[in-house]
């Protein structure tokens, strides 16, 4: 009898030692020893009115960036292909690997000005066709080894006091078997994807639904022309926001810098895009969008250079966040990730617009610019169907004489002569994709300049 009433005297002391041992679970939680709660993370994003901030703290105070989110898309980070053709350009390609020369030089980006990575979980474009490349099985579940690569670029943004736009889908990813399978497992993969992010309890993530959402490579998605409708879109985002109402929310619209007024009602912030816009057309473009009184996010442009430090400035000075796109470096297979030495001319224009008191002088930016803006990416057209291409000319270089040259696919399909407005037309013959660029070339055929891509969609006739 004694030893079972001992034994109640233990268990008695346990009982009025539980709330402590509670609350001292409690706290390691709180604290992040246990590294689950919400807590351990060190940035925490939001929006007041049309402004970012980061620990209810403007970004970029007392700069022209005040208030901005100023980004870099670095999709690619956490790519993988699981398809062959990956196999055909290298045999040692590490998923793992890539993602941690990144994070390596996240301290750099951050340091530049950059305030935000968008990565997707299904890729970019990788300078090839026919990439297996998604964070999803074909019913939305969440593939672990994929999350795992994003929760590490996750983590590592955090502590650099960095967000990230997580992009959930991208247009060529259709056609094999992990591809979604329709709208149910669309849903259930944003779904999965927002549970996870309210389960680790990230505080630096925003979400972007889907990348450009009318591109014309989602039509080869099942139930494509529900994801590129406008309703399609704000139904995602509801859903988004329903199942996580303080996760910031929007997708993204095409490259000519446009967004659609039942998105903007519906997101938290605007995403738009210039890759098809011309320089002359970026106040404009963002003045049309600022009545809804909520941010604009540029987080895709791929100019580059003198001229993409340009367009980071113009969109600055008139209130867009923006976003460089460093295709052919951070894109395209092989991804680099070198740090300001990816582009040295636009990660100055970041250090300047991030720095307090700098002023944004226009008139002194010294650029060369050609934007092919029609048609815009993922246009849809038939084989032998006339194709007109337009081009904004900015291209100021006078010290030799110079062409204009289209190129599709790399072969020149035009030459034309100089002038304010560029346009001529093209019939293609056969179905494919298409890549559309501008080049100047001097007399001896040297080339002095290369636009942006665009690229199109060229389907058999029916």
């Amino acid at each position: 009898m004694k030893k079972v009433n001992d034994n109640k005297g233990v268990f008695g002391k346990l009982l009025i030692k539980l709330p402590y041992i509670i609350a001292f679970l409690t706290t390691l939680f709180a604290t992040g020893c246990m590294n689950i709660n919400e807590s351990s993370f060190q940035t925490s994003v939001s929006i007041i009115g049309d402004k970012w901030y980061f620990n209810d703290q403007i970004i970029n105070p007392g700069s022209p960036a005040e208030g901005l989110l100023m980004n870099v898309r670095m999709v690619n980070t956490v790519y993988e292909d699981r398809g062959p053709e990956l196999a055909k350009r290298t045999d040692d390609f590490d998923p793992k690997a890539n993602t941690e020369s990144f994070i390596e030089k996240i301290p750099e980006y951050v340091s530049s000005g950059v305030n935000a990575f968008t990565i997707s979980l299904q890729g970019g474009m990788p300078g090839y066709e026919g990439a297996i490349n998604t964070a999803f099985n074909a019913d939305g579940s969440l593939r672990s080894d994929y999350m795992q690569r994003a929760e590490r670029v996750i983590r590592a943004s955090d502590k650099n006091n960095a967000a990230i736009i997580l992009s959930l889908f991208y247009q060529r990813q259709h056609s094999h078997d992990y591809a979604l399978t329709g709208k149910e497992s669309i849903k259930n993969a944003l779904e999965n994807a927002v549970n996870w992010i309210s389960e680790k309890g990230f505080t630096n993530v925003v979400l972007e639904v889907s990348n450009e959402y009318r591109h014309g490579g989602f039509r080869n998605w099942s139930d494509g022309e529900w994801l590129i409708s406008e309703e399609g879109q704000v139904e995602l985002i509801r859903l988004a926001k329903q199942l996580n109402p303080e996760l910031l929310v929007s997708t993204s619209g095409m490259g000519n810098g446009t967004y659609h007024e039942d998105l903007a009602r519906a997101a938290d912030f605007l995403l738009i895009h210039f890759n098809t816009t011309s320089l002359d057309l970026y106040e404009s473009r963002i003045n049309d969008v600022k009545k809804y009184g909520k941010p604009i996010v540029c987080n895709e442009d791929d100019k580059l250079g003198t001229e993409g430090a340009a367009a980071q400035a113009i969109a600055v000075k008139n209130g867009s966040s923006w976003g460089y796109m460093g295709m052919l470096r951070n894109q395209y297979f092989p991804f680099q990730f070198q740090g300001i030495e990816d582009d040295p001319e636009v990660y100055e224009m970041y250090r300047q617009v991030s720095t307090p008191g700098f002023q944004i002088d226009l008139e002194s930016l010294e650029f060369n610019s050609i934007t092919i803006n029609y048609p815009h990416d993922g246009e849809i057209f038939r084989s032998g169907q006339s194709i007109e291409i337009n081009l904004s000319h900015l291209y100021t270089e006078e010290s030799e004489a110079s062409t204009i040259v289209v190129l599709a696919n790399n072969e020149q399909i035009a030459e034309l002569d100089n002038g304010i407005r560029l346009r001529t037309s093209w019939e293609p013959d056969e179905p494919g994709i298409y890549d559309f660029q501008a080049v100047v070339r001097n007399e001896a055929g040297a080339e002095l300049y290369r636009s942006a891509e665009v690229d199109i969609i060229v389907q058999s006739d029916p």
